[in-house]
């Protein structure tokens, strides 16, 4: 009986690149992730290397050829590329690939009449040799220049070092507040000392560079003849490569990844430019029923001969659907693309598509369109096996095991939907509908409008102002004008309340009202809310969640039960905003202001709501209390 995993073919031609790309994945021996042993793997395979361009590293030459001197920290997490940026300046610098390559954990180059010490990685480095470099790092940022370091090393690590050498000597390092500043603001800076934050820069450019360096990798040119991608059969990992490159659908695919991409950073999630790669190797190579989930050449004519390339979907790969759970657990990256609930989230109408699109005549042209229209990963021969069984009420059909489940079936297109439904597609196949933030398009627009400093949509601002005052006040106000700001009064303990403590316009006028901008620091979107003139602003950081919360409570729904978090985020904002009222009311009014309350006299202030438009507008009444 014949090898169906070769299946007459001895060795394709991209088998040896394709194993070297398959070490790049979410494996347990992914060594070519660890740039210490990407050399040793290219030796082995003879293949070109996959190239990033390492996004800090011209700002980290120019710190060594503008004469001002000094030395360099390159910081992040696991995975940010600081030995990569480390070997790449050593390069630039003009020392030699195969001295770096050595085992010695620092490395000396003489430079323009000085001597630069790299150090690949700080917790290689013993207590001594750890606290020379340490030592030799802070006389380099206080003027020696003698000697000037290159070191990388881990957020927290580098700072538990300077403190526990501080407690060594009983005096802490100069260096250890500019550093940690430096971690915490990205504006601040520290002349002689240039701390290059790796972790800041894993957003939608560092993953569109990822996805380019793999697909588009001269070694795919090896496919080319390959008799297992030729007319009458079609490769899974050649069909997923030009998916990525956008060949059919002009980069759809790769744009609304990068959107996910960009959530992710504004949710505060960081993606490893180690963790990217494993996800576009992933991507390209996933199939369950390949070793570790990932396929080679010699996998291809057995998916081929059983017809499951539909299982290899790069729609179904780029969630890690083809890994166990044990491996999605190692890999963030994963992790956050799963929590958009890309697969289980869903519309009525594209539900509606998917199962009864192949019979309803209404809905025929739009199946033939966006389904039919893909009988590889769209209308395949099992997906519309599984369609009919579920159609003729085949017991167990939709929630039977296994991929040929319907209900699977279904995720896997909802998967597809959301990279390839255009943008014009109408209201009944929204593509952010198939995610957990189906106003994640709006959001989008918000930010590219504060980023260049243009105006927000007015229906956005309306929507995030309708949600604030609904969180405020627990009312189910219409104002898109004007923000309430409620207590319970007294001592009710009731955070929400119809009681108004402050009133301000849903528009900064006169130094008054709310102002969606970017943050001077971080550059993201913020509320900021002066409640009074002069008075400090108040901020928030309107992340994809919150903005996302306030959208669906405008829309009706009940603040708690899309996410606790959120709305204890934006209480603390109302306790905030309140705190700033009464420092404002406890400023003596200037001369000619309105007068205070007579003596007994309590003045209160109710927001009552006009039935017929949900309008809240605020009603004063006096109270005499006391004798």
């Amino acid at each position: 009986m014949p090898n169906e995993t070769t299946a007459g073919v001895a060795s394709p031609p991209a088998l040896t690149w394709v194993r070297f790309l398959r070490n790049y994945g979410p494996l347990s021996t992914n060594g070519n992730l660890f740039d210490e042993h990407v050399a040793k793997a290219l030796a082995r395979a003879k293949v070109r290397p996959i190239s990033l361009p390492p996004p800090r590293l011209a700002e980290m030459e120019a710190f060594f050829t503008d004469g001002i001197g000094g030395s360099i920290l390159v910081a992040g997490t696991a995975g940010d590329g600081k030995t990569y940026h480390c070997r790449s300046l050593w390069e630039r610098l003009g020392g030699a690939s195969a001295t770096w390559a050595g085992g010695v954990p620092l490395k000396r180059l003489p430079f323009r009449g000085r001597e630069v010490v790299f150090v690949k990685d700080l917790s290689e480095l013993g207590e001594t040799e750890g606290d020379e470099v340490l030592e030799g790092l802070e006389r380099s940022a206080a003027g020696d220049d003698s000697v000037s370091f290159v070191v990388a090393a881990n957020h927290g690590q580098i700072l538990d070092r300077l403190r526990t050498r501080g407690r060594r000597l009983g005096m802490d390092s100069p260096l250890r507040d500019p550093i940690q500043s430096a971690f915490l603001d990205p504006g601040s800076s520290y002349p002689r000392l240039g701390v290059f934050d790796l972790s800041r820069g894993a957003d939608r450019r560092a993953m569109e560079s990822v996805i380019a360096a793999v697909a588009d990798h001269p070694e795919w040119e090896r496919c080319a003849g390959c008799p297992l991608d030729s007319a009458d059969r079609r490769c899974p990992i050649s069909e997923n490569r030009a998916r990525m490159l956008g060949r059919e659908d002009g980069g759809l695919f790769v744009r609304r990844l990068g959107d996910i991409v960009e959530l992710s950073r504004l949710n505060g999630e960081h993606l490893p430019v180690r963790d990217l790669l494993a996800l576009a190797a992933n991507a390209l190579l996933g199939h369950p029923a390949a070793r570790e989930g990932l396929m080679t050449c010699a996998d291809v004519a057995g998916i081929q001969h059983r017809g499951d390339a539909d299982r290899a979907s790069v729609y179904r790969n780029v969630f890690g659907v083809n890994l166990t759970k044990k491996s999605l657990s190692k890999y963030p990256v994963f992790r956050t693309l799963s929590s958009f609930g890309v697969g289980e989230e869903t519309a009525n109408g594209i539900d509606g598509l998917l199962v009864y699109g192949s019979d309803d005549s209404r809905l025929s042209e739009a199946f033939g369109r966006l389904v039919a229209s893909d009988p590889l990963y769209g209308a395949s021969a099992g997906f519309l096996a599984a369609q009919r069984r579920y159609l003729e009420g085949e017991e167990g059909a939709r929630d039977g095991d296994g991929d040929d489940s319907f209900r699977d079936r279904l995720s896997d297109q909802r998967r597809r939907l959301f990279f390839t439904l255009p943008g014009d597609a109408g209201e009944s196949y929204p593509f952010w509908g198939l995610t957990s933030f189906a106003h994640a398009g709006e959001y989008l627009a918000l930010v590219e409008a504060v980023e260049n400093r243009r105006s927000v949509d007015e229906k956005t601002r309306s929507a995030a102002v309708r949600g604030l005052n609904r969180v405020m006040t627990g009312l189910l106000l219409e104002n898109a004008d004007k923000i309430f700001v409620s207590g319970g009064g007294g001592a009710s303990g009731s955070r929400v309340g119809s009681l108004c403590e402050t009133e301000i316009p849903a528009r900064r006028t006169g130094g008054v009202g709310m102002a969606i901008r970017a943050d001077s620091k971080t550059g993201k979107p913020c509320l900021d809310v002066c409640v009074a003139p002069g008075s400090q602003p108040v901020l928030l950081d309107l992340t994809p969640v919150r903005f996302e919360f306030l959208c669906r409570v405008a829309s009706g729904a009940l603040p708690g039960s899309f996410s606790n978090e959120c709305l204890e985020d934006l209480l603390a904002f109302k306790a905030r905003l309140l705190r700033q009222a009464e420092a404002a009311r406890a400023t003596p009014e200037p001369e000619g202001g309105e007068p205070a309350e007579g003596d007994g006299t309590l003045g209160l202030s109710f927001i009552e709501i006009n039935d017929r438009d949900g309008q809240g507008a605020v009603r004063r009444v006096s109270v005499r209390v006391g004798a």
